[in-house]
This record gives C-alpha cells, sequence and structure tokens, in this order.
C-alpha cells in the first residue's frame, strides 16, 4: 500500500496531515509527568554515583530497565529488571506534580471514538495512575510495558497498536516527545507529530509546541485530520 501523502501545509503556518489511526505516547506527550520522573531517576543516579544531568538524557521514552542498562552496561539484566519493578512501584505511587500537556484534555475529547491508541513505555498500573492523576480518558486499546518484548526505540509497541486498530502502519500518526520514541514511530513506517521541547531536534515530521497547537477533526469518509500549527524553530 503506498503512503499517505507527507504533509500539506494549508495556510503557510500550519500543516495538515491525514491518517486512519493515531498512536499517542503518554508521558511527555499528554501527561506532564517530568516532576515524578526527574525525583525518581536523579534519586536513583545519585544512588548509583552517576551524574543525575547525564542520566535524565537517555530517561525519557524508555522503558526503565533499558534505560538502566544503558546507563550500567556491565550490570545483569536481571537485576535492571528487578531494580525497575521497584521503579515503577515507586513512580506508580507519586502522583504530586502530575498534570495534562497543555491541550491535552481537548485533544483526547475531540478523538473521542476516532482510532486511536495509547502506546506507552509505562506499564498498566502506571499509565492508569496518570492518566486518572491528569483526568484523561484512558484510550480502550493500549499498548503497555507487559506486552512488549523491547523497549522504544524498538517499533514494536507501535506495529502492535497498529495490528490492534486494525490500520496499516503507513496510515498510522504517532505523537511522541522523546528521541526514542520518535526513532520508534519512523521505525514503525510512521509520520510522527513531535510534541514538546525534547522533540523538535529529532526529526519528527512536524514539531508542534503542545496540544493546543494540535486540531483533530473527522473526514466525510471516516479519516483523521490533523491541523497542526508547528513550534517556532
Amino acid at each position: 500500500m503506498p503512503a499517505p501523502a507527507e504533509a500539506e501545509a494549508v495556510p503557510a503556518e500550519q500543516v495538515v496531515l491525514t491518517a486512519k489511526a493515531l498512536l499517542l505516547d503518554m508521558d511527555g506527550t499528554i501527561v506532564n509527568s517530568d516532576a515524578v520522573v526527574e525525583r525518581c531517576w536523579r534519586d536513583w543516579a545519585e544512588r548509583h554515583g552517576l551524574d543525575p544531568h547525564e542520566a535524565m538524557k537517555v530517561v525519557h521514552g524508555r522503558q526503565g530497565y533499558a534505560t538502566m542498562a544503558l546507563l550500567l552496561p556491565d550490570r545483569p539484566m536481571e537485576q535492571n529488571h528487578a531494580d525497575n519493578a521497584v521503579m515503577l512501584a515507586r513512580e506508580t505511587a507519586d502522583t504530586d506534580g502530575v498534570v495534562p500537556v497543555a491541550g491535552a484534555p481537548a485533544f483526547m475529547a475531540a478523538l473521542g471514538d476516532l482510532p486511536h491508541a495509547l502506546v506507552t513505555s509505562a506499564d498498566e498500573a502506571l499509565a492508569t495512575a496518570r492518566m486518572t492523576a491528569s483526568r484523561l480518558p484512558m484510550p480502550q486499546v493500549r499498548v503497555t510495558a507487559e506486552r512488549v518484548s523491547a523497549s522504544k526505540p524498538h517499533p514494536e509497541g507501535f506495529i502492535k497498536g497498529a495490528a490492534e486498530l486494525g490500520v496499516d502502519p503507513a496510515d498510522c500518526i504517532v505523537f511522541e516527545d522523546s528521541a526514542a520514541g520518535i526513532a520508534a514511530g519512523r521505525a514503525a513506517g510512521m509520520r510522527v507529530v513531535g510534541i514538546g521541547p525534547r522533540a523538535g531536534a529529532h526529526t519528527p515530521t512536524v514539531h508542534a509546541a503542545d496540544l493546543t497547537a494540535v486540531h483533530v477533526t473527522a473526514t466525510p469518509d471516516g479519516a483523521i485530520r490533523l491541523t497542526v500549527t508547528p513550534a517556532a524553530a
């Protein structure tokens, strides 16, 4: 199946994309959980003798065990998985400062019954805690950490999300904020709308400052039309 047109600019300051389904990352994309992530991961880095500032450069977008493997490459992977279980429990219990990304409530409401899925590196418990804290509706279709064998930047999660929606990957658009997530979306053969300050440096299809810059409508043939106001360069 040929890939859909990449983008059509109408008017000059906006970008229009069409898709049959949207695949949404959670943290940094529709939920702002940076306060919790920074608290938990800075503490973890310090306890392991690592520079917290450097650690934060690779935390976003990946499952915890994959982040730990990057930061402590000589540590046995089973120890990373065990440590990640502790980290997930801590993050799930801490929702202080977890809020929706600007524009996320209206964005999620606009999706309504349009085909979309949550594809997150959080597990089901953490995803539920953060979506609830942000007062955002949980998508019926979701691919959480328990349901994949490989973390982003591997494309498995996005490919699985497209399959569950019954949509060809080329007809999906990914919403992501991180380097790992944007790479995963591209590896899955999908276009990517980058959201937030981390996304701009990683060449998404289009970069928006937040979700207030994204307008969602349904087309007469049942497709999803996105009108995006790009972030200032």
